[in-house]
């Protein structure tokens, strides 16, 4: 296995996350505390949280949890789901189970790194951008011209990070189609679904439109839960999910029993916290679209289709990067400039940055960057 590289989005978090005054760029909604989630649980996971006992649980996940998981999918049943610490190892483990030397994998750009970066540990992988040009579309025919005899996995991402796009319904479920006709495994990243700024664009889960395809999801992005550290896959191939627990057991080999039964609290409650998280985004577009309209001459600027991220092209001369790094070093106002999401399979924008959106109140950090801005003409 060749050695993964730096995970630049995490080393420049590790540098800004905490220290940067205005925290611009997150990647998932406004949290809730202990005690706004357990307002949410009925008396029977209420009463299981006074009584939880802190041993290990099962490698596949909390069977209730699975069950309430397998809930919010049409045809998964909870014996198709397992869970894992997150979305992060959820992704590496079952790179690691679907691919082997002499494999093929395509990959969509602009992504999360560990999307590339896994498979690229592993075999062959060919790229297949979004056009930021055509509105980040996605092209089914430069896909299924990437595909190879060894192609194993086509690996997406809808609502996107970074650019928040959500492609039509009708063309993920050709992509799925595709997949199936050349016994491809379809990986369908969906941790920011249930985000959409129109529900009626919300598209299908990839397990749900093939028996072969694996579905992402975790309670960090869409749920805005990120300290549960509770994702899971939902693939209707039992073969596959029972490769996936035993790769597990060489890693967490289970999850933490507190945070299983909050997820559980949490799925639960999954449509009334989407409500309010769709809410919370909504309410803070309008203080994104003035922020940017009084600065067109130096942004373009589009809200997301989906998700709580968007990908701001920056027309100022001195070039992203160095602005990023002087906003946050001189305004203590933290943005992803474009090389955390350069890739080594396509070109990528290099003019762009990573806002996040979903964060309670952000009019005190757009004031500041309003202010350094304006200090600078």
């Amino acid at each position: 296995m060749t050695r993964l590289p730096d995970f630049r989005l995490e080393t420049y978090f590790s540098r800004w996350e905490f220290t940067a005054r205005h925290h611009l760029t997150a990647s998932d909604v406004q949290t809730m505390t202990m005690a706004e989630l357990l307002s949410l649980a009925g008396e029977e996971d209420r009463r299981a949280w006074e009584t939880l006992s802190l041993g290990y649980t099962e490698t596949f996940g909390d069977p209730e949890l699975r069950r309430v998981i397998a809930e919010t999918y049409t045809h998964a049943d909870a014996d198709d789901v397992i869970c894992f610490a997150g979305a992060e190892e959820a992704l590496y483990l079952a790179m690691q189970v679907l691919l082997e030397p002499g494999d093929h994998a395509v990959v969509i750009t602009p992504n999360y790194q560990a999307a590339e970066t896994v498979p690229l540990s592993l075999c062959d992988v060919t790229g297949v951008a979004l056009d930021p040009q055509e509105d980040w579309a996605l092209d089914l025919d430069r896909v299924a011209a990437a595909l190879r005899p060894t192609t194993r996995v086509v690996s997406v991402n809808f609502p996107n990070n970074p650019t928040g796009k959500v492609i039509g319904a009708e063309d993920f479920a050709r992509l799925a189609e595709l997949c199936d006709e050349r016994g491809i495994h379809l990986f369908s990243d969906e941790v920011y679904r249930g985000l959409e700024r129109d529900t009626a664009r919300t598209l299908p889960q990839a397990a749900d439109l093939s028996e072969r395809a694996l579905s992402l999801n975790v309670t960090s992005k869409s749920l805005g839960l990120p300290g549960l550290r509770v994702g899971w896959i939902a693939c209707r191939d039992r073969e596959l999910r029972s490769r996936l627990e035993r790769a597990k057991h060489y890693t967490t080999i289970c999850n933490s029993a507190p945070s299983e039964l909050l997820a559980r609290i949490a799925l639960r409650a999954r449509d009334r916290i989407l409500d309010r998280n769709r809410a919370l985004i909504a309410g803070n577009l309008p203080a994104f679209d003035a922020f940017f309209a009084e600065f067109g001459d130096l942004f373009e600027w589009r809200a997301p289709d989906g998700g709580c991220v968007a990908f701001p092209r920056y027309l100022g001369a001195d070039g992203v990067e160095a602005f990023c790094t002087e906003l946050v070093e001189q305004a203590g106002v933290l943005l992803l400039p474009a090389s955390i999401y350069r890739s080594e399979l396509t070109a990528t924008p290099t003019d762009r940055f990573r806002i996040g959106i979903g964060r309670r109140d952000p009019q005190p950090a757009l004031d500041t960057f309003a202010e350094w801005l304006r200090a600078r003409r």
